[in-house]
């Protein structure tokens, strides 16, 4: 059974759900967790300040086109529209479509749910609608959906008193590609990369439980990422907020572009870019691993397990210089 014959299979609403797939014998709306992440994942970096050919090389240094000949869900962080880091940066957007589309991608649609504001105004705000019809590009505002296009997801251990809904379009999806911000979280969440930036992908109505649930809040959105897997991920922390966040905050010029498929080793090698610029407490004084969302989304699976198991490469001696001092940090744990 393909995804799209399982989607329109499901009447009562609460599906299992593990990276996409579906989990045979789980009738009970858990989702189960895989055995185990994958034992190594690579992590492109690039030292630069020029996002068009940064972007680029940090992809081709993967070495591999998960895009090719598929329609493409592609999730920014549009959580306000206040100006990189806090956003997206339309360059950022622009240059990875024109990659995508190089790479052969067969469709490009931009998804995305922003709050507290409308996301139709962040996207208004940002020039997302002229930017879609000028590049020939789709457009799917999450909060527009009706309630039949969401679809609850159960995680195993939950930290979520029922669950969570969840866009079926990007349960749907083909190909999910996903670009975040390097930038810490001042209200609960610590930091917000590729793991945090899938909570655009949940219903505004679950924001409430989640903004409110201090203690769990770091587990509940690594739990959120059990919903789907993400083909390519692309971090552009050519700056960074190393305090506060996500909206406003003190930056620093980190002058890198991370490029991966493992969202527990983007925001592992991340983490380590703010602990070598100088951030706030609650990533200097906490083991990479050990932080909650990376530590939950190690229990899930989702990733790899340690630092060991993340191999950063680069193309030049700026970015293997940087990548060295990176995993002496990631080695601390």
């Amino acid at each position: 059974m393909n995804r799209r014959q399982f989607m329109q299979s499901v009447v009562a609403g609460t599906v299992g759900l593990m990276s996409g797939e579906v989990l045979g014998g789980n009738t009970t709306g858990q989702v189960l967790p895989r055995a185990a992440g994958p034992t190594r994942t690579r992590v492109a970096l690039v030292r630069t300040g020029n996002r068009a050919t940064g972007i680029k090389r940090a992809i081709g240094l993967l070495g591999a086109n998960p895009v090719a000949g598929k329609r493409v869900l592609l999730k920014p962080n549009f959580n306000t529209a206040d100006p990189f880091p806090a956003s997206t940066h339309n360059d950022t957007l622009v240059q990875l479509i024109a990659e995508l589309r190089g790479m052969g991608a067969k469709a490009i649609t931009i998804g995305e749910r922003s709050g507290p504001p409308d996301t139709a105004d962040v996207l208004r705000d940002k020039g997302v609608y002229a930017l879609c019809k000028r590049l020939d590009v789709g457009l799917i505002n999450f909060e527009d959906l009706p309630p039949e296009n969401w679809t609850k997801v159960v995680p195993p251990g939950s930290h979520w008193n029922d669950g969570f809904l969840v866009a079926r379009p990007v349960l749907d999806a083909e190909c999910v590609v996903v670009t975040c911000c390097l930038k810490t979280h001042g209200y609960g969440g610590v930091f917000t990369m590729s793991l945090k930036n899938s909570i655009g992908f949940v219903h505004k109505k679950n924001m409430r439980e989640l903004h409110s649930s201090f203690l769990s809040q770091r587990k509940m959105i690594a739990e959120v990422n059990v919903s789907y897997r993400p083909a390519l991920i692309l971090l552009d922390g050519i700056e960074a907020f190393v305090d506060k966040g996500p909206m406003e905050g003190p930056k620093k010029r980190a002058d890198v572009i991370l490029a991966g498929t493992d969202r527990i080793a983007i925001d592992a090698v991340g983490l380590a870019v703010l602990k070598e610029l100088g951030s706030n407490r609650a990533i200097m004084d906490t083991t990479i691993f050990a932080q909650e969302q990376i530590a939950r989304a190690v229990e899930l699976g989702l990733g790899v397990k340690d630092p060991g198991a993340i191999e950063i490469v680069s193309d030049d001696e700026a970015g293997r210089s940087y990548s060295e001092k990176l995993r002496r940090i990631l080695a601390k744990g």
